[in-house]
């Protein structure tokens, strides 16, 4: 579907100018670094049940909530944090949701790998791009497979469709349209 500029994007990613804007510069593309993949880790999170438009348009109001996704920041958290991050109208203001994340943020912690390296061992191989967002699917072994180790090592609120949706997001898979105008990751 042509974005503003006439380019070719993944449907998605035509418009608003925020989608289009994560969707050119953002999403699909590779990242790493704990704090970094906490941070899609829990906006992901986040987002089940909503609009990843309402994420996207708060998400500088939880960087700045929650110290910038700092693992170890969020994990001195006290009561008195959840109740900062309760009454903040500018986040997503969910008892599950938040608990969920400062509970990870102590588990990502604990992890002997790190964070970043453990949720990229569950990237499949490098696939063609699909030619339709008919053949995307929600969920694959790869996120069933993440999901169950994450939450066997204590993990809370991720779900396979939640962790397809942040391989996704961070690159593990590229989903791009095969026609879109964002070229592939060269790395």
């Amino acid at each position: 579907m042509p974005g503003p500029d006439g380019l070719p994007r993944c449907p998605w990613g035509a418009g608003p100018e925020i989608y289009t804007e994560y969707h050119d510069n953002e999403w699909g593309r590779p990242l790493r670094g704990d704090d970094a993949l906490f941070e899609r880790l829990s906006l992901e999170a986040f987002q089940s049940g909503l609009s990843w438009i309402t994420i996207l348009r708060k998400r500088e109001n939880f960087r700045e909530a929650f110290d910038g996704f700092s693992m170890e920041k969020i994990a001195e958290y006290t009561d008195a944090d959840f109740d900062r991050l309760m009454a903040d109208a500018g986040i997503v203001r969910n008892r599950a949701k938040i608990e969920a994340v400062m509970a990870n943020a102590h588990v990502a912690l604990d992890q002997p790998e790190g964070l970043s390296d453990l949720l990229w061992s569950f990237a499949p191989a490098p696939r063609p791009r699909p030619e339709s967002f008919d053949t995307v699917p929600a969920v694959t072994p790869e996120s069933k497979a993440m999901a169950k180790e994450l939450r066997k090592r204590g993990f809370r609120f991720i779900g396979p469709t939640t962790a397809y949706a942040m391989m996704q997001a961070v690159g593990m898979v590229d989903d791009h349209l095969a026609d879109c105008c964002v070229p592939p990751y060269p790395g």
